[in-house]
């Protein structure tokens, strides 16, 4: 009876309240948020979370240190290994905190007997099968076994049976497999499934007889495989080319940044006695999260070999032989002053940093030439790089976790850029992205609507003819990202411009907010976006057209123009840190220092500035490249204004500000603007197919002078080569 009269007396009051609830909405979403928090005691001590954390995140929040195995923050939750479990105030027995979620009122003890007792059985049962192998396992010192049972194992056991012994697999040259230590944490299993995309590794057997590794014996075929070298919490995965070489304790570690391709990744260089003994990933969750390739991680054998160590001149005999510094820049100091203007040019190579770039272009403009090229072409048709929005992923690495539509444009990010392909990878996944690739077919280890090869595919989606154009439109947020080799293309203007339109059409239709960009480039090489901040032109035709009596490369080994190229009596300086494809033909050699030998500036793709720093001292009488320059200039007459390094960044700074502002990203605007201005593009798109560089994994192990050099490299295409000839091979059965 009393129902009635409440319902209506409740209904009044809702009626008359309309007017409170919209003016104090804020307050009342705020109200709701913490209305859904669960109160749980960590150790007595209360704490609001949200429903669904898990036992071991709450605790993480007081600041309790969960131990664990199996559980890793970016990989699907296991629950397999047991060592995380923690007692519950009258529970019947203790949980697994990785998988169980809190509920209300729940006192979770963390350091009661139970728990401990727990640990100590668990930590019993892990060590029963584990080798004694401390002492020769490279693992030793950073090893999460070792650790924990320190902190929570038993200081005696109670297993007198014979251990297991599990038989090695061979899985590459890169990763080096010692079984038997294996504690069947399953954490490479599911890299590999859900990061890299790979499902080459898995379980077989049971109970005892359980092991991991691939089914068939084959090669981990990634190129993010390394990664499950840092995530193995034992010595049952490290590293081939490290093997037995140096202890952790032993090495000195320096923060710096990758340059082997325009990501960015954060590493940790440990060195010891002036020579590089691994490279390491850096935790930074806007550029790389906590992985990153293999070519970064394993190339760094390529620093010391094939090294110019000394100034070189070529005699009569048309021989490469050393001499001193005060010859050779006195040569190179002479060939400057002989011919000035137009008659001087430079290359610039795709390793360099900054601080080389803004040195050379002001020795250059002291002698009265613009002829500053870079060996990556860039359309100069319509705003050209006028605008840093043509040439910028716009949308930065982490953006692409927010799009819901993402269109890729004559590139293979899986292997020009692997992290941000995880990153897209990751997005598919968990975000429901939807992908569409103009260009050839290829694996990208997630699914995508391939919209056809030619270019002319982008005409159709920029007149709305195209079915893709109606998905754009009705996109929230979506992403256009074209690469930088669609520009190599005698097209490349005219496939810019189509994407602009594309971009700029997106925007209109869906409504997009200033802040959401569209259009992005990725590139492939670290010193391009510099560059291009910088006012360097793109691209050799220019020089081809017209070649200067005195060449200037620094580190240009990408092949673009040869001796074939030039006058016979055009005097080539190569100034780099590799004898390798720039050297042969220079008539002058100038050795410079690697990205690990001196403090550097680049901008990524995304046009974040970063620095790396000086982790070992540069071989022999090599110098770091704005050095050089700087000593150049006051033999040729033309002394440039700094000394020091930080004289050298105020001048990047009077240049492009960004430049110096390390780990910011200063975004770019004006599209529509370039978009109009790419209306005055003449160029037709061609029917060609728009085939991205590095089509397979064997292409991406060789890419720079420091990869081609590298031995770890080399074993890597040999192994890919051998592995992709024994699939092709028919089978005798």
């Amino acid at each position: 009876m009393l129902r009635l009269p409440v319902s209506r007396a409740l209904a009044g009051v809702a009626q008359s309240s309309k007017g409170c609830i919209a003016a104090k909405s804020n307050v009342s979403t705020a109200a709701t948020a913490a209305s859904n928090l669960v109160e749980v005691f960590v150790d007595g001590k209360s704490l609001m979370v949200e429903p669904g954390t898990t036992v071991l995140q709450a605790c993480e929040k007081v600041g309790v240190q969960i131990p664990r195995f199996c559980y890793h923050d970016r990989l699907s939750v296991a629950g397999n290994c047991r060592m995380c479990l923690v007692e519950i105030e009258k529970a019947p027995k203790p949980v697994a905190a990785c998988a169980m979620p809190v509920m209300k009122g729940w006192n979770i003890l963390t350091s009661s007997e139970k728990t401990k007792k727990a640990r100590e059985g668990v930590m019993e049962f892990l060590l029963a099968n584990h080798p004694l192998d401390c002492p020769i396992c490279d693992q030793g010192g950073e090893c999460d076994l070792q650790d924990q049972s320190m902190m929570f194992g038993s200081d005696r056991s109670r297993f007198t049976e014979g251990k297991r012994a599990v038989e090695d697999k061979n899985i590459g040259p890169l990763i080096k497999t010692i079984m038997t230590r294996c504690i069947q944490c399953t954490r490479c299993i599911r890299f590999a499934s859900e990061v890299a995309g790979v499902d080459d590794l898995g379980t077989t057997g049971r109970g005892n007889e359980m092991q991991v590794g691939t089914y068939v014996e084959k090669m981990f075929m990634s190129e993010m495989s390394g990664n499950v070298i840092d995530i193995c919490p034992v010595g049952a995965l490290t590293s081939k080319p490290y093997a037995f070489t140096s202890r952790p304790w032993e090495t000195r570690k320096t923060e710096s940044i990758d340059v082997l391709d325009a990501v960015g990744s954060n590493i940790v260089v440990s060195t010891r006695g002036g020579e590089v003994m691994r490279v390491l990933p850096k935790l930074n969750e806007d550029v790389n999260e906590e992985w990153i390739s293999d070519k970064t991680r394993f190339a760094y054998d390529g620093l010391k070999r094939q090294r110019l160590t000394q100034p070189m001149v070529k005699n009569s005999a048309g021989q490469l032989v050393p001499t001193s510094w005060e010859d050779v820049l006195t040569r190179v100091a002479g060939a400057l002053q002989g011919a000035q203007g137009s008659d001087v040019a430079a290359i610039a190579g795709g390793l360099l940093d900054a601080e080389a770039l803004v040195a050379l272009k002001d020795l250059l403009n002291r002698l009265n030439s613009d002829n500053l090229c870079t060996e990556e072409v860039f359309p100069m048709a319509g705003a050209g790089t006028d605008l840093r929005s043509n040439y910028l992923l716009n949308t930065k690495i982490t953006g692409v976790e927010e799009a819901d539509l993402l269109l890729l444009v004559g590139t293979n990010p899986r292997f020009e850029a692997p992290l941000f392909n995880a990153r897209i990878r990751k997005s598919w996944l968990h975000n429901d992205l939807q992908v569409a690739v103009v260009g050839s077919r290829v694996d990208l280890k997630y699914t995508y609507n391939h919209l056809g090869e030619s270019a002319q595919v982008l005409e159709e989606i920029a007149s709305g003819k195209h079915p893709f154009s109606q998905d754009l439109s009705k996109a929230k947020k979506p992403m256009v990202v074209v690469g930088s080799a669609a520009f190599q293309r005698k097209d490349g203007a005219a496939i810019h411009a189509a994407v602009s339109t594309i971009a700029q059409n997106a925007r209109t239709s869906s409504g997009l907010q200033d802040n959401w960009k569209v259009l992005n480039v990725l590139h492939r090489v670290a010193s391009q976006v510099a560059a291009l901040d910088l006012g360097y032109k793109t691209g050799v035709e220019a020089l081809r057209k017209n070649p200067p009596k005195v060449l200037f490369l620094l580190g240009a080994d990408a092949g673009c123009i040869t001796r074939q190229d030039l006058p016979k009596d055009c005097f080539i300086i190569y100034q780099g840190h590799h004898g390798d494809v720039g050297a042969p033909m220079a008539d002058v050699i100038l050795p410079g220092a690697a990205y690990t030998e001196k403090f550097g500036t680049y901008v990524n793709t995304e046009g974040r500035a970063q620095q790396t720093r000086v982790a070992v001292t540069a071989p022999g009488m090599a110098r770091e490249d704005w050095k050089i320059i700087r000593a150049i200039s006051e033999l040729a007459g033309v002394t440039l204004p700094y000394d020091t390094l930080d004289e050298v960044r105020d001048r990047l700074e009077e240049v492009s500000p960004n430049l110096v502002r390390y780990d910011d990203v200063e975004e770019a605007n004006y599209f529509k603007q370039a978009t109009e201005l790419s209306t005055a593009v003449n160029q037709m798109l061609l029917s060609d197919p728009l085939v991205p560089p590095q089509l397979t994994i064997k292409d991406f192990y060789m890419t720079d002078p420091i990869s081609r050099a590298s031995q770890t490299m080399a074993k890597c295409v040999k192994a890919v080569t051998e592995g992709a000839s024994a699939v092709e091979e028919p089978s005798i059965c």
